[in-house]
């Protein structure tokens, strides 16, 4: 029998959510602590940025709990969520350049540490909504040393290395969620075979001799036979009454 709905909501297991909670916080504070009156005057930049840490995060949430019905949506919002991260990056660049300097490079003794730390993995049990935000908030310590620098070029390349690994995460989901979608098709391809099922059980269909599915009644020219639900991945057929006649 297909199943119609895919498991989801899992988001809070992934590495990419934790590291784009991290990114939020650290934005927040950045944003909080080195945005003024005099460098951001309107606090555009502090809209956009505080925006877009947000979108990288909550996008990931929409698209794990939208996977249920709809597999092209969750790969759709983990775009999103990449996007946004990649306009994230942007601004700690530009701050950057704006107080004239370059990045670390990726082989610097600085960026070899931010780099060296890992999230744990994580298992919830009773509680998930507060055993998460302990998980978090306890990840979120191990990035301190940077993003709660007084630095704000310490804590704006600490960012920049958060979120290239940040999106490399999603790239690699929205790999997983495309091969996932080739195998099982989308919620509308779900739908009609659970009905042709459904309907096939109803008329007391035999299974397929190949895959065990329900039949459905089809015709061709030397009459009517059963024909496999699965076709055309399953070609299983029987004699139907006019065909077994003849």
């Amino acid at each position: 029998m297909t199943k119609l709905f895919s498991k989801s909501g899992g988001y809070r297991t992934l590495d990419s959510f934790t590291f784009a909670t991290v990114i939020q916080l650290g934005t927040f504070r950045f944003c909080e602590t080195f945005l003024n009156r005099t460098n951001d005057p309107c606090g555009r930049q502090f809209d956009q940025m505080t925006q877009a840490a947000r979108s990288g995060r909550s996008n990931i949430i929409e698209g794990s709990e939208r996977s249920a019905t709809s597999k092209e949506t969750e790969m759709k919002l983990t775009s999103v969520a990449l996007g946004s991260l990649g306009e994230l990056r942007g601004d700690y660049e530009t701050w950057l350049l704006r107080l004239g300097q370059p990045p670390w490079r990726r082989a610097s003794a600085e960026a070899q540490a931010v780099s060296a730390v890992d999230v744990d993995t994580v298992e919830f049990h009773d509680d998930a909504q507060y055993e998460s935000a302990v998980h978090l908030l306890a990840q979120a310590k191990k990035f301190a040393p940077w993003i709660e620098s007084d630095d704000s070029t310490i804590v704006a390349n600490a960012m920049l290395i958060l979120i290239r690994r940040t999106i490399g995460m999603l790239k690699h989901q929205l790999e997983v969620q495309g091969e996932t979608f080739a195998e099982e098709g989308g919620f509308r391809e779900k739908l009609t075979a659970v009905r042709v099922e459904a309907r096939a059980k109803q008329e007391e269909a035999p299974n397929c001799p190949l895959c065990e599915k329900p039949m459905k009644k089809r015709n061709s020219a030397r009459g009517e036979f059963w024909g496999c639900t699965g076709f055309p991945d399953c070609k299983g057929t029987r004699p139907g009454e006019t065909e077994a006649k003849k």
